[in-house]
């Protein structure tokens, strides 16, 4: 029986969500930064932890600076 990679405990059949190649609760699987609720391919991943994509992880490892991207992009210093 597969463990869930958050509470490490064991993840029954008809309650798995399988995301990042692990199986999941589907209440365990949350954003590490803001906690919110995520569910499976709608996310993204930084050293195996899943964040939500807005804002969570494109504020955290995206573009920096003014804009966020694109043609107004400064790294303040």
């Amino acid at each position: 029986m597969p463990k869930c990679p958050s509470c490490k405990k064991e993840v029954y059949f008809a309650e798995r969500k399988t995301s990042l190649g692990k199986d999941w609760h589907s209440f365990c699987l949350k954003c590490d930064k803001c906690k919110k609720t995520l569910t499976p391919g709608q996310h993204s991943v930084h050293d195996d932890k899943p964040y939500c994509t807005m804002p969570c992880y494109n504020a955290l490892f995206g573009p920096k600076g003014f804009g966020r991207g694109g043609t107004e992009s400064h790294d303040y210093k």
